[in-house]
């Protein structure tokens, strides 16, 4: 079949292509505890399903403005105005059908052919392929785990030359579940403001999912906020991921070119869920208390077992509800040790490589299950690795 030369440049996630053997193999009779998909595992509160509810019945059902319901973008400039602590209006917000959107138009919309961007690795892999995509280069950005997976300042000034146009920063991180301290981001933003070309994306969809300290956005940086696509969202925080609403935060002439971009693709997010999100916001906090209070006692759980395991050696991650443990005692590739879990210990997991040339000798475990099944696949993993292991 005949396709356009710039679909060889697109990559894929995962995640999706693991809980498809995943579901395969269960169909074939084999339990599987999946630990490959970043989803909560929590029903989404009852109060936000109940304000989608009564948005159907008031007539939510029809289209709303590309950008936004103007509601909708007030409460989430009345939001990040609190969180971040600066001062941020509703002409400021594009709301999206997920995070997803904003990454692809905020790169769609500065990128040219040729032109550099500083992206993390191991880091989210729809980054690279977007990037890609339009022509642009990716520059990797390691996170090592010599360095809790957070950034080298020195190491990232290296990177930047004259063709360096976008810098994406993602805390808490997918996959390492690492944070960025204020005074790293404080030295990228040095870099810059120094250079008015230069975009810095800011993907925060993990920012309510922190377990030691408080989140810091370099959106918060005094000359930061003009220069910052801020992304955020109700997928993971709310456990809402079938609900498809997030939102960028951005300056408004930079958003008028991406609400065009939404124009010709999706028209709008759906207006009902918009209500749902503005319940969401607004509503009572206490169940996203809980739900983080519960990642935090599983994250204990899972990095305590899998250090168990010979061969394994696992950093206790900050945020976000992921763990990426290194296995490169193990003698296998990442791989590998993915397609053996998921076959013989019935335990579906991501090699670090789907993240990024700088994840070889990891996996990634998500954590968003029960401890009862994280205890469960700790035992088959460690039954595994005996064979292997010697």
């Amino acid at each position: 079949m005949r396709v356009a030369i710039r679909m060889a440049r697109l990559g894929t996630e995962t995640a999706f292509e693991v809980l498809a053997r995943a579901k395969k193999l269960e169909a074939e009779g084999k339990e599987i505890i999946h630990l490959e998909i970043g989803e909560p595992d929590f029903d989404t509160p009852k109060n936000i399903k109940e304000a989608a509810k009564k948005a159907i019945d008031d007539g939510y059902t029809h289209y709303g403005p590309a950008a936004g319901l103007p509601e909708h973008r007030k409460v989430i400039a009345e939001y990040i105005s609190r969180t971040r602590g600066v001062p941020v209006e509703p002409d400021e917000v594009v709301v999206t059908p997920g995070a997803k959107p904003i990454i692809f138009f905020a790169i769609l919309t500065w990128l040219r052919p040729g032109d550099e961007v500083i992206t993390p690795s191991p880091g989210f892999p729809i980054y690279e392929s977007m990037i890609s995509f339009v022509g642009a280069k990716p520059v990797y950005l390691p996170h090592r785990e010599e360095n809790d997976f957070s950034i080298d300042v020195d190491e990232f000034k290296k990177l930047v030359t004259p063709l360096t146009k976008m810098i994406i920063l993602n805390s808490p991180h997918n996959p390492c579940g690492s944070v960025i301290s204020k005074e790293v981001l404080q030295e990228i933003a040095n870099v810059v403001l120094q250079d008015e070309d230069i975009l810095v994306i800011s993907d925060e969809v993990y920012s309510e999912i922190i377990y030691e300290g408080k989140h810091e956005s370099i959106f918060s940086i005094p000359g930061m906020k003009e220069r910052t696509v801020l992304i955020d969202g109700y997928s993971k925080t709310y456990a809402m991921t079938g609900w498809r609403c997030g939102y960028g935060v951005m300056n408004k002439d930079l958003a008028q070119h991406i609400i065009r971009l939404q124009t010709n693709s999706n028209s709008c997010t759906a207006t009902f869920t918009q209500i749902a999100c503005i319940e969401a916001l607004t509503g009572p906090q206490d169940e996203v208390k809980k739900m983080v209070q519960e990642f935090k006692k599983r994250r204990d759980v899972i990095v305590d077992g899998l250090n168990s395991i010979k061969g394994f050696s696992c950093k206790k991650p900050k945020g976000a509800f992921y763990v990426f443990p290194n296995i490169k005692n193990t003698g296998k590739t990442s791989k590998e040790l993915e397609e053996i879990l998921l076959n013989e210990a019935g335990v579906a997991c991501l090699s670090g490589t789907a993240f990024g040339p700088f994840g070889k000798g990891y996996l990634r475990f998500s954590y968003a299950n029960s401890v009862e099944n994280i205890n469960k696949a700790i035992e088959r993993i460690e039954k595994t690795i005996k064979k292997i292991v010697k």
